[in-house]
């Protein structure tokens, strides 16, 4: 088994029928085999907003969102936290170095910490990882 960090984007791919994303097929399939990712604690909030703004474009049901939501939650997902001083310091460094936002430089700062690769479909977040030499999915 082995670990990895995933961002919000990678799991949405999973949800959204009008995105189709080799990565996200990737990281279900290392789930599925007991494989565990590590997320930041805000990633579930990340999940669920995007969901709700999906329902309001008419993008997916609420049954879809519901029933993705507890398909999700069976997952070897682990919630990493942050200290407010790591975000204050590390993560707005990250952040600042790479021109992420500071919810992009806390996936990336999980990533480095723990030296895992990571899982994303966030353009920016891939080139900021490329830099810093996390190795992706």
């Amino acid at each position: 088994m082995s670990r990895f960090v995933v961002d919000a984007s990678v799991a949405l791919a999973w949800c959204f029928p009008d995105e189709d994303a080799p990565v996200a097929h990737t990281v279900a399939t290392m789930l599925r085999r007991g494989d565990t990712a590590l997320v930041t604690t805000f990633w579930p909030h990340e999940v669920v907003n995007a969901l709700l703004v999906g329902e309001k474009r008419k993008r997916i049901s609420p049954k879809l969102a519901a029933t993705f939501l507890s398909e999700l939650a069976v997952l070897p997902i682990v919630l990493v936290p942050s200290s407010t001083v790591d975000v204050f310091n590390r993560i707005q460094f990250v952040a600042r170095e790479y021109g992420l936002t500071p919810y992009d430089a806390a996936y990336l700062d999980l990533a480095k910490v723990n030296e895992l690769p990571l899982a994303t479909l966030d353009d920016d977040l891939m080139r900021a990882s490329v830099k810093a030499g996390i190795a992706l999915l």
